[in-house]
């Protein structure tokens, strides 16, 4: 693949996108997504609420033409991409649109990133200039840049300097005397607008390229259909904008309409959270189930109420029944579960306030197809569980720089998602685990994420993850990863009444073989269960 060049690309006669009646100019840069609110009168309206300043629409587009305007003058070539090492402040949209306006590709990076990591990230995007954040700054070391094109270090919110000795200069340096106003590139909407990197759970990470129409087709599906929101409404995602999840719930949804976004650095710890969602009162809250059971569990704000919220949304990991229970019962409110990726974007299959099941990932999202197949890539009949494939106008059309990585999953226009699931009579998808976790134990296949839906719903268990192991004499096995709920003890009586009831509930064979009681399962920085270091540490 050539520098700035995608073959790979989504094929343009889909009928899904005539099927949400989503149309736009074979010209569009989706810097509009954000200007457009100039035109419609919001110059004075709140975008941002934020823990270190809050901005209008109108400062942030001002904000947005003074950086897209530095890039410029650094003399960058079209689609050069700009790695962004960034927390949630109204500095992190700016740049990202100021950067696609201007015709070039923020590159989207995990704050928690290890210096290593970055290095690979600078030398796979082909990178001259990146935006770091002044506390991460220090990660920028002569041995992080070795062997990259790194060439400028813009340092967002402080003055801290690299560790290495390169071109370095604040944001508030590099945007000043630049002019307020820029018109848009001259982009296609087919275009490179963006990328984000997958999380490398096998492997190096992959970049995943965006194009320029892909933010207004989810927000035309999924904001639209499932969210319905409006000017008055302010969204608040936890989760972190460099995640897919949150790039969609902090900006691309609230700035297509108008509404407002809450944005909040640091780890979504509960007390920040509980503190932000009383001092802005947000409408809409974006989470992750690990996020909801910290909330529920926080002892410090048993009192905090969310009488503002009118719609809580969950992705990511499968909602328990037991957590949507407690949740419901706490605060009145009941959990949207939903289905995503990187590489479409954002979910794609939902459930909906007005019908929904706790535990289904939901039902297609409007605009995207879904099918589940079998090994041989062949549609199954209606009661098969299969792996699913879906297909949307948001669909990435490649992997930066990994031709067998994209042709093993960009397939014919289809995103082959190596998700294992099952439909019922009422049409809602149920996760059941990866097509390659599926284990043989003791002579019987099982899929270990059963197990760990299952135990989920006991009342003892907080919080747990069923992995299948290798023992040293080569058999497979289940071990469960399990935090117990306030009242209950571990040990061996709760192990085998655990055992029992996977066994009533799902089949004698399958249950949890080992059961290790952890005070905390650790997490990954999006807030999901980091089952690597499980497994790793097992």
């Amino acid at each position: 693949m050539q520098k700035n060049d995608i073959t790979d690309r989504v094929p343009r006669d889909l009928p899904i996108s005539r099927d949400i009646g989503f149309e736009l100019a074979e010209r569009y840069n989706a810097s509009e997504i954000l200007f457009d609110n100039l035109a419609a009168g919001r110059g004075d309206k709140i975008a941002i609420h934020a823990n270190t300043g809050s901005a209008t629409y109108g400062e942030l587009c001002e904000t947005a033409c003074r950086a897209g305007n530095a890039l410029k003058g650094q003399g960058l070539e079209p689609f050069a991409r700009i790695l962004m090492l960034l927390d949630d402040t109204a500095v992190y949209p700016a740049a990202i649109f100021g950067a696609m306006r201007a015709g070039f590709v923020p590159v989207l990076i995990n704050t928690l990133s290890p210096p290593d990591l970055i290095q690979y990230y600078l030398e796979d995007s082909g990178a001259t200039v990146a935006m770091v954040e002044s506390g991460l700054a220090s990660l920028l070391t002569a041995k992080t840049m070795a062997g990259t094109a790194l060439e400028t270090v813009i340092v967002v919110n402080g003055d801290a300097r690299p560790a290495a000795d390169i071109g370095t200069v604040t944001w508030a340096d590099w945007i000043a005397g630049q002019s307020s106003t820029l018109e848009p590139a001259d982009i296609g909407r087919d275009d490179m607008a963006f990328w984000m990197y997958s999380s490398g759970s096998t492997g190096r990470p992959k970049g995943i390229v965006h194009l320029h129409h892909d933010m207004a087709y989810t927000n035309q599906s999924y904001g639209e259909e499932i969210l319905k929101l409006g000017e008055d409404d302010i969204c608040y995602s936890p989760p972190k904008i460099f995640f897919a999840y949150g790039f969609g719930n902090s900006i691309t949804f609230p700035f297509s309409v108008g509404a407002s976004t809450v944005l909040n650095t640091g780890r979504p710890e509960p007390t920040s959270v509980f503190a932000a969602i009383e001092r802005y009162q947000p409408t809409i809250l974006f989470g992750l189930p690990t996020l909801y059971n910290a909330l529920l569990n926080d002892q410090n704000n048993e009192s905090a109420g969310l009488e503002s919220v009118r719609l809580c949304v969950s992705a990511a990991e499968t909602l328990s029944n037991e957590l949507f229970k407690a949740w419901q019962a706490r605060f009145g409110l009941d959990i949207i579960e939903g289905l995503g990726s990187t590489e479409v974007l954002h979910i794609y299959l939902s459930n909906a306030p007005s019908a929904f099941k706790v535990g289904a990932a939901g039902r297609p999202v409007q605009g995207y197809e879904v099918e589940l197949r079998n090994d041989r890539g062949e549609p199954i009949k209606p009661d098969e569980p299969g792996v699913l494939w879906v297909r949307g106008d948001s669909n990435a059309p490649c992997y930066w720089n990994k031709p067998d990585k994209t042709a093993e999953t960009m397939r014919d226009g289809w995103i082959y998602t190596g998700d294992r699931f099952e439909t019922d009579a009422d049409g809602f998808y149920y996760f059941r685990g990866r097509a390659d976790d599926l284990i043989k134990v003791s002579g019987q296949w099982v899929y270990p994420l059963e197990i760990e839906l299952c135990l989920a719903d006991h009342t003892a268990i907080k919080e747990c993850a069923v992995l299948g192991v290798e023992l040293p004499d080569k058999r497979m096995s289940t071990v469960a990863f399990a935090v117990v709920a306030d009242g209950h003890q571990a040990g061996e009586a709760l192990t085998e009444e655990l055992k029992t009831y996977a066994k009533q509930n799902l089949l004698p064979h399958k249950y949890a073989r080992t059961v290790v009681y952890l005070d905390a399962l650790p997490k990954t920085g999006s807030g999901k269960i980091d089952r690597q270091k499980l497994r790793d540490d097992f």
